[in-house]
């Protein structure tokens, strides 16, 4: 597995590990959190998505961040660079463990994932796929100065999920980030 860890104020983004399993399957549970990014799973299915997302670390060097808040060790979500097999860009996405919302963690891991996409990983672009109910998730794209590029389409087994995409380019987020500092 790729030793890949970023530190922010509050956060641990690191690879996950079968530690994380049991809140990941909590998070996968919940049917709220999980409603726009194929809703609730069983424990098996968790265990297989968690797989998957540690296989493409080890296949790729990307893939999500198990986010682990730094005052508990807890595992609170995953976010972070993936670039799926015929997905309509290199994505940065987000999800939290419901109690873990509302406490600014994804904007502070987007950032830092987004920053490792450009610097570390070298892409030029990062989108973000993102239902338009999905009101959450559109305003932290906003935040992160993503614009709305119209809609667009996953792969199966996600082809009928109604997404549009939002992105960047290296430029416009190294302006947006100068922006952020003045």
């Amino acid at each position: 597995m790729i030793a890949a860890r970023l530190d922010t104020d509050r956060l641990i983004l690191r690879p996950p590990t079968l530690e994380d399993f049991p809140r990941w399957a909590e998070f996968q549970a919940d049917p709220e959190t999980t409603r726009f990014i194929g809703g609730p799973k069983t424990p098996a299915e968790t265990w297989r998505i968690m797989a998957t997302v540690a296989g493409a670390w080890s296949l790729t060097g990307e893939s999500f961040f198990s986010v682990i808040e730094k005052s508990s060790g807890r595992w609170i979500g995953r976010i972070g660079p993936w670039r799926p097999h015929g997905w309509p860009g290199p994505e940065v996405g987000w999800s939290l463990h419901p109690d873990a919302t509302g406490r600014g963690y994804a904007l502070e891991a987007a950032v830092a994932s987004i920053d490792y996409a450009f610097d570390v990983l070298g892409w030029d672009e990062v989108v973000h796929t993102i239902d338009l109910e999905n009101t959450a998730s559109i305003r932290l794209a906003e935040r992160l100065g993503s614009r709305h590029r119209g809609p667009t389409r996953l792969p199966a087994p996600f082809a009928d999920l109604p997404v549009h995409l939002w992105g960047q380019s290296r430029a416009e987020w190294a302006a947006h980030r100068a922006g952020q500092a003045g």
